[in-house]
C-alpha cells in the first residue's frame, strides 16, 4: 500500500484558471494524500484578475481536496511589458511565502508552463529542507521564446537559457509529456535520461462521457484550446478559405469549422476571416470546461494544429488526449510528435505543420474514408491503453513515493 504523502505544489496557474496544472494533484488528494498548492492571484488566460480576487481578497481556499494559497502577481494583460511583469512576480512572490511553511512536506511537485520561473519557489523549498523536486514538463524554455519571435542568437535568449538551463539541472526528476522532449534535454542541458521520465497528460472524466455526432446537415471540425502562436490556427482559416472556393462538400454537406476557445491570436484571426469573407469557420469563444463535451459532440472529427518550429514540434498538446478520450477521429497539421502519436494510434490524418493545401487533402481523405467512424474508436481504445487516468496516476504516484526522503 502506498504511504500516504504531504505533498507541496507549485504552478503559476491553476484553479479557478482554465488551466491543467492541478489536476495530478486532485487525483493524488483522491487517493489520500495531502496537497497543498502555492499559485498566483487568478487572471489566465486574458490577463484580468478575476471577479472576487481583486487585491487579494481570497489568498486561501480549497477546491476538490487541496489546500490552495494564491500568492500576488502582476497581471499578464496584454501587452509585453505586463507578460515580463507577470513572469517575474509569481517567482518572487512565491519564494517568499513557500519559505515561510514548516518542514512537513515530503516532496515537492513543481508544474512547469511558462515561465520556468515558476520552479523557482519549488527548488528554494527544497534546498531549506532538504527535499526532492520532481518537476512536470509541459512547455520547453528558453525554445517556447523563439514562437513569440525571440532570436536564438540574441541576448534575451541567452539570458533565458542561463536561467533555464539552471533550473532544470537542479530539480530531481523531470516529467515530460512527450516522448520527444527527453531528446532535448539530454541534447541542450546536458541532463541524464535517467532523471527523465515519459508521463504524458490526460483527459478530464468529462471528455470520456462524450455523445456521439448526431445526423446533421454539415460535417463540422472542432478546434478546442489556446489560441496563441503556438498553435498557429491560420492554417485552419486558409484551408477553410480553399475548401469555400473550390466549394468542396462531404456528399452535399457543408463543411464548417468550429473554433472553441480564446487567446492572443483570436481578435487577428476574426480580422482575418472578415476580411476574407470566410464564412464556414465559426469562433464560438471560450466556454467552461463543462461545457465542453457538448461541443466535441458536434465535431465529426477533431482538429489540432502547430507552428511548423522545430523544437514546438516535439509537444503533445493536451487536447489530443482529450480528442481520444472523447472517441473522435483527429485530424492534425503539424510535425514531430503529434505525427507520431496519430500514426501509432491510426486515428486520423496527419498534415505537415502549415500546409493548408496538404490539410485540405487531408481533410479530402477523411470524409472519403468510408471506414472513418472506425477512427473515433480506434482513438478511444489507443487512449485507454496509454493515457487513461489510472494508468498516468499510478505511475505519478509511485514517482512521488520514490521521490520522498
Amino acid at each position: 500500500m502506498t504511504k500516504k504523502m504531504h505533498i507541496l505544489a507549485t504552478c503559476q496557474y491553476g484553479w479557478p484558471e482554465p488551466y491543467p496544472s492541478l489536476y495530478p494533484m486532485e487525483e493524488m488528494a483522491k487517493r489520500g494524500h495531502y496537497v497543498h498548492a502555492i499559485t498566483g492571484t487568478p487572471n489566465y488566460p486574458m490577463g484580468t484578475v478575476f471577479k472576487g480576487y481583486e487585491h487579494n481578497k481570497i489568498m486561501e481556499e480549497t477546491h476538490n481536496g487541496i489546500h490552495i494559497t494564491h500568492v500576488p502577481v502582476i497581471a499578464r494583460k496584454q501587452d509585453s511589458v505586463h507578460r515580463l511583469l507577470n513572469y517575474h512576480s509569481y517567482p518572487i512572490t512565491a519564494k517568499k511565502r513557500i519559505l515561510e511553511l514548516s518542514n512537513d512536506y515530503d516532496v515537492v511537485f513543481a508544474n512547469q508552463s511558462s515561465p520556468v520561473m515558476m520552479v523557482e519557489p519549488a527548488i528554494a523549498y527544497a534546498r531549506k529542507y532538504h527535499k526532492r523536486v520532481v518537476m512536470y514538463c509541459m512547455d520547453l524554455w528558453p525554445a517556447s521564446l523563439c514562437v513569440g519571435g525571440v532570436k536564438k542568437d540574441s541576448s534575451i535568449y541567452k539570458f533565458y537559457y542561463h536561467i533555464s538551463k539552471k533550473i532544470y539541472r537542479s530539480v530531481d526528476i523531470i516529467l515530460v509529456t512527450s516522448r520527444m522532449f527527453k531528446e532535448y534535454f539530454v541534447n541542450e542541458f546536458g541532463i541524464s535520461p535517467a532523471r527523465i521520465e515519459y508521463l504524458p497528460q490526460y483527459a478530464l472524466s468529462e471528455f470520456e462521457e462524450t455523445p456521439q455526432s448526431q445526423d446533421k446537415d454539415t460535417t463540422d471540425f472542432v478546434f478546442a484550446g489556446n489560441i496563441g502562436t503556438a498553435q498557429n490556427i491560420g492554417v485552419i482559416l486558409r484551408a477553410a478559405e480553399i475548401i469555400q472556393r473550390d466549394n468542396l462538400t462531404d456528399k452535399g454537406k457543408k463543411i464548417i469549422f468550429n473554433i472553441i476557445g480564446d487567446g492572443q491570436e483570436l481578435d487577428n484571426l476574426k480580422a482575418f476571416a472578415n476580411q476574407q469573407k470566410i464564412n464556414n469557420v465559426v469562433f464560438h469563444g471560450r466556454k467552461p470546461t463543462e461545457e465542453m463535451p457538448r461541443y466535441y459532440s458536434l465535431a465529426d472529427a477533431m482538429i489540432v494544429t502547430l507552428t511548423p518550429d522545430p523544437l514546438i514540434s516535439l509537444t503533445l498538446p493536451a487536447k489530443v488526449q482529450s480528442y481520444m478520450a472523447a472517441g473522435k477521429p483527429i485530424i492534425a497539421s503539424a510535425n514531430g510528435e503529434i505525427p507520431n502519436v496519430l500514426k501509432d494510434s491510426n486515428c486520423g490524418y496527419c498534415a505537415k505543420a502549415n500546409d493548408e493545401k496538404d490539410l485540405v487533402d487531408k481533410i479530402s481523405l477523411f470524409i472519403n474514408d468510408s471506414n472513418r467512424n472506425e477512427l473515433g474508436k480506434k482513438a478511444k481504445a489507443y487512449y485507454k491503453d496509454h493515457f487513461e487516468v489510472g494508468i498516468v496516476m499510478d505511475k505519478l504516484e509511485r514517482i512521488l513515493c520514490h521521490s520522498c526522503k
